[in-house]
């Protein structure tokens, strides 16, 4: 089977802001069709990491930040509007303000139904739960029809059961996906490549296949010293891989 085409990568990237090092030697390759899981700690560099791979590609991708990025003071409707607002000029995109598109309101009204979100589509978004948020933010997403993804924590506000079920769904909606996580298991089940960071590092970068819970929990632990005995990793606790 020939490989698939380079689709992003980083070449020894380093990041400080001041005296702190967010990146260091970042090294790391994404294919077309690759669903990666950027897992780490708080604080690892995961959202730094994802923003410098999402600037190489944005205008094939659709970006979910933490927090959403939605706009309060707009509908749900306005929010996941604003996934395709390239797609309209700016007239019909101003008129879509006052009178909804019918196009657009069709689309927009299947993708509410989809995220269970029907009922809210007319509320602005700052009446909603946390959990209603992120659901709008992933409608404004999909609104977007770009084949790559990224999402930093995209699921994190909603109960387990409805995570795996929209997690399962946005990975069948794009070619390729970087989504930062916290769930491991989610991680394990959903993605082809694990790539774990730990104080700005490279740490891990193998198949999920190869991975269980326990190893990735020893990542997670406070500890300054390398992680020993797990897949991907050199004898210095740290490895650049890309298979």
């Amino acid at each position: 089977m020939p490989t698939a085409p380079v689709l992003l990568q980083l070449t020894h990237q380093s990041i400080s802001y001041g005296d702190h090092r967010v990146l260091a030697d970042i090294s790391l390759t994404i294919r077309q069709g690759e669903k990666v899981a950027l897992l780490g700690p708080s604080g690892a560099g995961k959202t730094t990491l994802m923003n410098l791979l999402y600037q190489q590609q944005p205008e094939t991708s659709a970006l979910q930040p933490q927090g959403g990025g939605l706009v309060d003071l707009l509908s749900v409707y306005q929010n996941i509007f604003m996934g395709g607002l390239d797609r309209f000029s700016t007239l019909t995109a101003l008129w879509n303000l006052i009178r909804p598109l019918s196009s657009a309101r069709s689309d927009i009204t299947a993708i509410a139904q989809t995220l269970g979100l029907q009922d809210k589509l007319w509320q602005s978004v700052d009446r909603l739960s946390g959990g209603q948020r992120q659901r709008v933010a992933i409608g404004r997403a999909l609104f977007r029809r770009q084949p790559v993804f990224f999402g930093d924590e995209p699921v994190s506000s909603v109960d387990p059961l409805q995570a795996e079920m929209l997690l399962a769904y946005l990975l069948e909606q794009h070619e390729t996906a970087v989504i930062s996580l916290h769930n491991r298991q989610l991680a394990l089940d959903h993605f082809d490549r694990i790539v774990v960071l730990r104080e700005g590092r490279l740490c891990c970068d193998c198949p999920a296949r190869e991975l269980n819970g326990e190893q990735l929990d020893e990542f997670y632990q406070q500890v300054s010293s390398p992680v020993s005995g797990l897949p991907g990793n050199t004898d210095d606790g740290w490895v650049i891989r890309t298979s």
